[in-house]
This record gives structure tokens, sequence and C-alpha cells, in this order.
């Protein structure tokens, strides 16, 4: 796996990522499983390399079948009593491990993180970020970058120093994804929701003032596969970056968006479905898009999902993931744009401007031109978190492959079978005004759950 075996990756493993929960391991042993899941792709299946092995001291000295009466008794009331609890646990359909504090985070940025259900089909679960940069290196115009470092989470926005501030770099697969490399699967969460082994999500916080505060929960996939429209295999790329929105007021949520695709759609915290007081999220298959409900979701218009159409994503109950307990965590300070103001010096054309006298000449200038300079921010690392991934402005996974590549079969009215990977987080509208973005698509926010 690359530099998986490097210093850098042993360090990843521990900041950010709880592994205690591998009983009688010291720290070393949790990171060698960790390192050997992540290698081999168990998790991303779901198999523990230990299921089958029997310590032979497990049930050493039990007598016969009294005993195991025993047993089989005080497990049935032990099951019955966590049936009882599990009851009075609002109903919920997974007990939510709560999270811990998070030094720079408010609390409740925490409290209400969006739950996932990732779709009963799904095959590409939610991946390790700094994993995406160990299986590819960088490219512009399909030639690599010789003269990159070796590119880890602390010094990936070096790359903004090529290709139009880093916007023409493609972080590309080392191995042809047309093989099926085991690293697009990601990591199956675990019972309580966890993707273990795998920082699969950042957790971004924006103070607007005023006790106005966005939190954004970008939830990372190494693999989007496409839709298939009238038998054809439309859009994937690698990388995903997908997310929900919650927007604060003095602590209190007031609205929740759900990105999908090009856009997304956006709803009151009220109306939308919530396990206890945290949203709920449900990722199409594949495309991993975030809807708000279960079902199907054509999305030939953006920000408008009909239930029937050509192109269509495909939600259910299926595992149910918590992105808050594998997660980076990050401020974001918005730098306000600047204007500057230069006057206009008026230009006189005879053919246009026949009578040019000397008054006119002497006539004052009162008009100007004005330059505002784009809304940009600074990322600030919590807990370590690693902001070099943040700053990076390229993208997340190959360049579309070109016509004539044996991986890029013939055009389907113009859309391909592989497109362009994404860019980050950084470019999904972190300062914008409202709850949609401000990328000019006519959005509303909704206050029940339709689909217009």
């Amino acid at each position: 796996m690359g530099k998986m075996a490097g210093v850098w990756q042993k360090e990843k493993l521990v900041r950010g990522k709880d592994v205690s929960y591998v009983d009688g391991m010291d720290g070393n042993q949790k990171y060698e499983r960790c390192l050997h899941e992540l290698e081999k792709g168990l998790l991303a299946r779901g198999e523990d390399p230990r299921d089958g092995v029997v310590n032979a001291n497990t049930n050493a000295g039990l007598p016969g079948s009294g005993w195991d009466w025993y047993y089989k008794i005080m497990y049935a009331a032990g099951l019955l009593l966590l049936c009882w609890w599990y009851g009075l646990s609002m109903g919920t359909p997974m007990m939510a491990k709560k999270r811990m504090e998070v030094e720079g985070v408010p609390q409740y940025v925490l409290d209400y993180a969006p739950m996932v259900y990732l779709d009963t089909g799904e095959a590409y679960f939610p991946s390790d970020i700094d994993s995406q940069i160990d299986n590819t290196h960088p490219e512009i115009n399909y030639t690599t970058i010789a003269e990159a470092p070796s590119l880890t989470p602390d010094n990936l926005s070096f790359l903004n120093n090529f290709g139009d501030s880093g916007k023409d770099v493609y972080l590309t697969s080392n191995l042809d994804v047309t093989t099926s490399p085991t690293w697009l699967e990601g990591v199956v969460p675990d019972a309580d929701g966890e993707t273990v082994c795998a920082t699969s999500t950042a957790i971004i916080v924006v103070d607007k003032g005023n006790g106005l505060v966005d939190a954004f929960y970008m939830y990372f996939y190494a693999f989007n596969k496409g839709n298939t429209v009238l038998g054809r295999e439309l859009g994937n790329h690698i990388g995903d970056w997908e997310h929900n929105m919650i927007r604060f007021q003095d602590g209190v949520p007031q609205a929740v968006w759900y990105s999908q695709h090009s856009n997304g759609q956006a709803f009151t915290y009220e109306a939308v479905e919530k396990i206890g007081i945290r949203p709920v999220a449900y990722s199409a298959n594949g495309t991993h898009a975030n809807f708000a409900t279960i079902g199907t979701h054509d999305h030939t218009i953006p920000g408008i999902n009909l239930p029937t159409g050509l192109i269509v994503d495909t939600t259910s109950k299926g595992m149910l993931w918590d992105p808050s307990l594998s997660a980076y965590f990050y401020k974001y300070t918005i730098t306000p744009p600047t204007t500057s103001t230069a006057p206009v010096i008026p230009s006189f054309d005879s053919t246009t401007t026949p009578y040019i006298t000397p008054d006119t000449l002497k006539t004052p200038v009162t008009s100007s031109s004005t330059e505002t300079t784009e809304t940009t921010g600074k990322f600030e690392g919590l807990l370590g978190a690693p902001v070099s991934i943040m700053e990076f402005n390229g993208r997340w996974g190959d360049k579309q492959y070109a016509e004539g590549d044996p991986r890029q079969p013939e055009a389907f009215f113009g859309f391909w079978k592989f497109v362009d990977g994404p860019t980050g987080p950084a470019d999904k509208y972190l300062a914008r005004k409202e709850v949609c973005p401000d990328n000019g698509i006519p959005c509303i926010v909704r206050n029940m759950l339709v689909p217009l």
C-alpha cells in the first residue's frame, strides 16, 4: 500500500483514531492490526482476520452440560435485560456512541451530528482520507508531477505550487481502477457505526458571528459508482466528497443541507427525520448523494428529486454510520472580501463623440470601477488534524479518462463512464450566506419532506 509502513502513517493511525476497542492489545499491536486490515482490505469486506481463531484456554476447565445450561440461562436473562433497556432508549435503531468532547468545537456540533444510513446494496463504503493520498500520485494533464515530494497529509497542499495554484492537479490512482483494487471499497462501519482505523470524515466549524454557526460534516469515499442509464454506466469517478451542513443559531439547529451531486436540498431541522436529536441522512447507492428520505430520487434536474426519472439514485435503511466517531476537526475563519475603487478616465472617439470641447475635457470624473476580491478563509486543525489536506486546491481522483483510453467507452449522448475526481471541502461554499450554497442555482429551505 505504498507508504503505509512509513512513520507518518503510524502516527496517523494514532492521531485522531481510537483503537482502544481491541481488548488485550498494546498500542503497537492495535496499530499492526489496523495496518494489516487497511492493507488487505479486510475491513472493507467486513471481515476480521481473527475470525475462526479459537483460544485454546477459552473454555478450559468447564465441566459438562450442567455448566452449559447455566451459561445459556444467564445469557438469555442478560439478553432480555438488554432488550428492555434498549426499548427505553428513545426507540433508536442503534445506540449512538457518544463522541468525546473536542476542544474548539461547540458541544452542540457533536450532539446534533448527522447519522447516515448507507444503502443496502452499497459496495463502496466510507474511506480513509489519508489512504487516498497513499494510493495515488499527482498528475497534470495525464503527466506525473516529477517535482512533487513524497506526499503525506501534512504536505499535500504543496501541490498548490503547480498548475493554476493546484487546480489542475489530480490525485491519480497508482493502480488501474478497472481491476477493482480493494482500497476503493472503503471500510464497513462497525456495530457502533464507526469506521475503525479509518478517518472518513472532516467536521468543519464556521463561526459567522452573532451566534450564527455553520457546521459542515464532510464525508469521504474512495470511489463513486455512477448511475446506470439505459444499460450504460455513467459518471464513475475516483474520490467522492459529500456533506451535510447544519446551521445553528445560538446553539439551536435551524436547518440542514443535503449535498446531491452538483447541488442539493435544504430542510428545516424540524422537518427532517432524526435519531434522538440527530438528523438522518440517506446515502445513495454508489453515488453517495445525501437525501432526507428513502426511496428512488431522480436528479436529472439539480435540486429537484422526483420518484421516477431517467437518472435515478436509490436510498434505503442499510448499515448505519456515525461519521462523527472517525473524524478530523477544523475551524474555518472567513476572510472577508476587499473592495478597491479606481476612477474611470473617459475616452473619446471622434466617430462616436463628434463634439469635443475644452469644457468636455474639464468635466470631473464621477464614474468608477469596483474590483472585489474573492471570499477566502483559513483552516485551523484541532486535535492535530492535518490542515494541508483541507488547503489542497486540486482534485481528489483521476482526471476524466481521455477518449480512446481503453477504460473509457464511447460517450453516451455526451456523458462518459469515467469523469473527473472531485474538489475538496474548501470548494464547498463554506462562507455561504444562506443555508443553500451561493452557486446561482435556485434553492429554498423546505419545511416538510417533499421532493420538489
